[in-house]
């Protein structure tokens, strides 16, 4: 790869390496070496769990430590009678943490105390360690052995290279521009740096601090992007003070540079490291306007100095952190990022339109009478009064909006918020090629042909809720360069910094790295430890607690895929069958163990479940296997019922499960995603009409899901489960597949000619994806609809694409 070598890719046709790139020269030290130069590695010899007596003391240790449990906790735990007679190395949480400190621990932590110009509160202090030890430690983690570009790279759609395709950063020209300015044979590598005002303890007076992390952007991002791959190493806790200044705003400009005072100290090693072997080059704008700012005041005058700055747009920092980092300048390296630039300008803004577009009692009732999605927030007191704004929150607000707002907020205004939505969605995908920046650079186009109908309506609103007149909106001004940022550095960084720190946080945060490299050396000296992830998919049977718990994302995955896999492998003997966990392409399904109701009669089935044509849709769904065969597409409503109301089946008992998980693949990435659960449950309590989600379904086997879109999917018919679906049919717009505002599907119920909802039986593995519908509200909407009952009473549903990016691509198809 580092001589220009091109290469055949499974996912796209072309690739060209840059020539003499990344040489590998002997002599490093691997992770393991690094690990066993510890200064009990002697003793290791022999215990290699030393300092802890055996593989099951460190288990028991590295779980406590890990618990979250306070010191008091543990000493109870460790204090009572079954747990004393365990043959532990510790008695009390003091001397479970003095082991885990003699563990061989990472790059060191240091702190140091600040000089300030004017003075503040309590001392100021830097809490570091050496940036370029915390690359060389990611560099060394075997966890990436294999998740890592060390040349960059072009990629192309195909092999005539009619198109670019932009993925990692390796494979932007920023990239390639850098690697033709470095030796031949070196590796360039990119770092990531991610930062955020975090509290560390509401129990001091409010303080908190900037938690700085640090990656390499070698790794690649369906790595790095996973919180368990560990792949952001803090680096720094950046102060916060609190100074002593009449002026408010200086204090601002205070605080700015004391964050770049700290940013220099932290990056020093890193910018000595890309110095060598050559000079630094620069075309900066910003320092040159520096210089004449300092020609004509003084740094230390912050206030004159700051007047001055401003007549460059400046913020009054007089020493960036940047000036002296090779091959590095801010217009290029301070990319788009989703949080901020994304999550919360959509809560800044779109979002502040919209309620006013709609009025905040209208579009918090059209909010709170959406059916609830298991894992997923319902806003059942709607959108407008909510305080304190997550970005987890703003994104499911997201994934609602444009339906909700559809029919009820002008026609130009509703195209403006939805161009935005459209722009969102298209930059956060894991590959894009140069057709998606197309796209991407038409739909800011059109939302910039639309947006006068939002001042020209009132809808941008500043203090006492009076109109703004102009759009000098920083981050909206962002998203023009997010197309050429693509190109030069790839996809944008999809990362947050949303952990908590506790007061002690240096002393906890190296203990606990100190168990996850422990960990690591163990996995790889331990052949008992290696984890064998067919093994641990074994058992088919599964908990039926759902995961409505907002934080779920942040749980283990587990993999369906592979637990289907390993059953099928399995002898019938062992396993219960039907299997419970299957799989057909990019799809898993999984079912409870035990079914919810397991014995009732068909007719007691369709009494309970409201469903008068279930005996015979079973029957019809029979003899068209009957016919043509177990692999053959049953048509669901394919003309008119076949078989009698009383038609005699080969059986009369049935067993109902209520849930199915349902589990995809990432669109562009195949990473497999948390299972959906999708409901079918008779009526009970408020759920009066029972609670039923809708699928997206196959029905042409000519067609693959995603790519294909709403066009269907071949599938086979092996696992012997069984669904009563009822259909929905498109609803034309004006020649169109699409409403012209929303860029949706209009979808309507399928009837039968005597009045009854067109159904049929279909084969579960049939289905395809959980689908998003959202009531067409309309002008406004009906007052007697609940979070119950919108799904039963509404005519019409817009199909919702905005739902999740997985949902996004294909149905925009």
């Amino acid at each position: 790869m580092s001589d220009g070598t091109r290469e055949e890719n499974p996912d796209f046709s072309f690739i060209e390496y840059f020539p003499g790139a990344t040489q590998t020269y002997k002599g490093g030290s691997t992770f393991i070496n690094k690990f066993d130069a510890d200064e009990f590695g002697q003793q290791r010899s022999s215990n290699i769990y030393y300092p802890f007596a055996s593989r099951g003391d460190w288990e028991l240790g590295s779980w406590l430590l890990h618990s979250g449990l306070s010191m008091g906790a543990i000493d109870v735990f460790l204090s009572l009678d079954l747990v004393r007679k365990l043959p532990l190395s510790f008695c009390t949480a003091k001397e479970l943490h003095g082991r885990a400190e003699l563990l061989p621990g990472g790059p060191r932590w240091k702190v140091q105390e600040l000089r300030t110009s004017h003075p503040t509160k309590r001392p100021v202090l830097l809490y570091w360690r050496d940036s370029l030890e915390l690359v060389q430690s990611l560099l060394n983690n075997p966890g990436f052995r294999n998740a890592m570009d060390l040349s960059p790279f072009h990629l192309y759609d195909s092999a005539e290279r009619l198109y670019r395709v932009y993925t990692e950063w390796m494979s932007g020209e920023d990239a390639w521009s850098m690697q033709s300015q470095i030796p031949a044979g070196a590796t360039l590598l990119g770092t990531i740096l991610s930062s955020d005002k975090t509290t560390i303890s509401v129990l001091t007076g409010d303080r908190v601090a900037h938690p700085l992390l640090i990656s390499l952007a070698n790794i690649k991002m369906a790595t790095w992007l996973k919180l368990s791959s560990h792949a952001f190493l803090l680096t720094a806790l950046l102060p916060v003070p609190k100074f002593v200044h009449k002026n408010k705003r200086m204090k601002g400009v205070l605080e700015a540079r004391l964050i770049h005072q700290c940013l220099d100290i932290v990056l020093e090693p890193l910018k000595q490291a890309a110095k060598l072997g050559y000079e630094p080059r620069t075309s900066s704008t910003t320092l040159a306007q520096l210089a004449v700012v300092s020609s004509t005041a003084d740094p230390n005058d912050i206030e004159v100095y700051f007047r001055e700055a401003q007549k460059f747009r400046l913020n009054g920092v007089d020493k960036p952190f940047c000036r002296d980092i090779a091959l590095s300048c801010p217009s290029k390296f301070l990319t788009p990022e989703v949080l901020h630039h994304i999550h919360k300008q959509f809560g800044d803004h779109d979002a502040k339109w919209c309620i006013n577009a709609l009025g905040p009692a209208e579009i918090d009732f059209r909010f709170s009478v959406l059916q609830p999605i298991t894992g997923f927030r319902h806003f059942k007191e709607g959108i407008s009064t909510l305080k304190q704004v997550t970005g987890r929150t703003l994104r499911d607000i997201q994934r609602f909006i444009v339906g909700v707002i559809a029919g009820g907020a002008p026609r130009d205004v509703v195209i403006a918020v939805r161009a935005l939505m459209d722009f969102r969605y298209r930059i956060q995908a894991y590959c894009i090629t140069d057709g998606d920046i197309e796209v991407i650079v038409s739909a800011l186009r059109e939302f910039h042909s639309h947006k006068h109908s939002i001042l020209d309506t009132g809808l941008r609103r500043g203090k006492a809720n009076k109109p703004i007149d102009n759009w000098y909106i920083p981050k909206l001004e962002l998203m023009q360069s997010v197309a050429p940022s693509i190109c030069r550095v790839g996809v944008s960084i999809q990362c947050s910094n949303n952990n908590n720190y506790d007061p002690q946080i240096c002393q906890q945060l190296d203990r606990l790295e100190r168990c996850r490299n422990f960990d690591l050396a163990m996995s790889i000296k331990d052949p008992a430890l290696r984890r064998d992830v067919v093994t641990a998919a074994t058992d088919d049977r599964e908990s039926d607690d759902e995961q409505s718990n907002p934080h779920a994302g942040l749980q283990t995955t587990t993999d369906y895929f592979v637990r289907s896999c390993h059953l099928a492998l399995s002898s019938p003997d062992t396993i219960p069958l039907p299997c419970r966990s299957f799989s057909v392409g990019p799809v898993a399904f999984n079912l409870a163990y035990s079914p919810n109701i397991r014995r009732i009669s068909v007719d007691q089935a369709a009494e309970e479940f409201s469903l008068p044509d279930l005996r015979g849709a079973l029957a019809d769904f029979l003899s068209h296997k009957k016919i043509r065969g177990v692999d053959s597409v049953h048509p669901i409503g394919g003309g008119p019922r076949r078989a009698a109301e009383n038609v005699e089946l080969p059986f009369e008992h049935i067993q109902i499960w209520f849930k199915l998980r349902l589990q995809t693949v990432e669109v562009h990435t195949n990473s497999v995603l948390p299972a959906q659960t999708i409901f079918a449950s008779p009526p009970k309590g408020d759920w009066q009409y029972g609670r039923y989600d809708s699928v997206v379904v196959n029905t042409d086997r000519a067609k693959n899901w995603p790519a294909s879109g709403l066009q269907g999917l071949p599938w086979p018919w092996g696992d012997r489960f069984l669904s009563y679906v009822q259909r929905f049919d498109i609803v034309p717009q004006a020649g169109a597949l699409r409403d012209p505002s929303t860029q949706v599907h209009i979808l309507k119920r399928a009837m039968r000619s005597n009045g009854q909802r067109l159904g049929d039986v279909i084969a579960v593995s049939r289905i395809r994806a959980y689908a998003n519908l959202i009531p067409r509200f309309g002008q406004c909407a009906d007052a007697r609809l609940t979070s119950f009952n919108s799904f039963e009473h509404c005519r019409e549903f817009l199909l919702n694409k905005y739902f999740d990016k997985n949902s996004y691509y294909p149905l925009s198809l």
